[in-house]
């Protein structure tokens, strides 16, 4: 058995993503002694960590003593490192110290790193894009067979799509990521007030900083349902007509149940999602704008109109 510890945070700034992602991955080390250690930001979800019974060492800092001081007090043998607050130095650094540490990394925008595994599991990473990033020993796991999917969203792809019974009413499913940073679920959810046939299922965490703003625009709108930190993500997506979402790792989810989407960057670390779709000619918008969501949302409605009738 290895003791394994999970290095990663949330936050309403953060957003939820990393730890998510984590949790997923841990699933593959059933045998092992999982332990998590984060910090106490305001708007975390380390609520979920419990609730899969791992341990929690909060840490008060993002320093290499304290978590060097951790790694040799809990005698781990590996370290997952999920932060974009931890560099190829850090990495580094851990390695001298610990020799015997084996080093995991996630990598989403292809840095740097000091590991002896490296996970992207986007469905654009490809391991070409690491040539002189990592050490040569590296194991690189890169791509879409690596995608990690909670158990639901394989339950809902054996399910499959189903046939749309009513062409009068869509279902759009809407996830600006779990603390929602760009604040733009209002200004979508005002581009769909447009189209009278159309019901918006908005889904969100209580790391999301706006959240008593958007509730109450939800309270006067009777074509929106909000969905507060919900498990039931895979078949909310399953059931939507075409989904509005981040080009985040959101899109892996949606290539797998192969539901159509227009996608809205809203942060940096989107950039290589945003292209990857860009240069495949999907619905992305490198920026929110309401004249350009509008004609997305149209061109979305006609396929799903035409396929309705067929």
């Amino acid at each position: 058995m290895l003791n394994i510890l999970i290095r990663t945070d949330s936050s309403s700034t953060i957003g939820t993503g990393h730890i998510m992602r984590d949790l997923v991955l841990a699933e593959q080390f059933l045998e092992d002694n999982i332990i998590f250690a984060t910090q106490d930001f305001e708007g975390n979800i380390n609520h979920k960590v419990v609730e899969k019974n791992y341990e929690i060492k909060n840490l008060n800092s993002n320093t290499f003593e304290e978590l060097n001081s951790l790694v040799k007090k809990l005698h781990i043998n590996m370290i997952i490192i999920d932060h974009y607050g931890i560099d190829y130095k850090f990495e580094k650094t851990l390695k001298e110290n610990n020799p015997d540490l084996k080093i995991f990394v996630f990598d989403d925008t292809y840095e740097r790193h000091y590991c002896d595994i490296l996970l992207n599991h986007n469905v654009y990473a490809e391991d070409s894009q690491y040539k002189d990033l990592v050490p040569s020993r590296c194991e690189l796991r890169c791509g879409a067979k690596y995608t990690l999917l909670r158990e639901e969203f394989r339950v809902e792809k054996e399910k499959g799509r189903q046939n749309k019974a009513d062409m009068n009413l869509l279902n759009i499913f809407i996830a600006m990521g779990g603390a929602d940073h760009s604040n733009i679920n209002i200004k979508i959810l005002e581009v769909l007030k447009e189209f009278t046939y159309i019901h918006a299922h908005v889904v969100t965490t209580n790391a999301n900083q706006h959240l008593k703003q958007l509730q109450l625009y939800v309270e006067k709108s009777q074509d929106v349902t909000l969905y507060l930190n919900t498990n039931k993500i895979a078949s909310l997506m399953n059931k939507a007509d075409f989904a509005i979402i981040t080009p985040s790792v959101t899109i892996n989810e949606i290539f797998y149940l192969n539901i159509p989407f227009v996608a809205i960057k809203t942060a940096n670390n989107q950039k290589y999602m945003y292209e990857y779709l860009e240069n495949n000619d999907l619905f992305v918008l490198e920026f929110f704008s309401a004249i350009a969501l509008r004609k997305k949302i149209k061109s979305l409605i006609q396929n799903t109109f035409n396929k309705g009738r067929k």
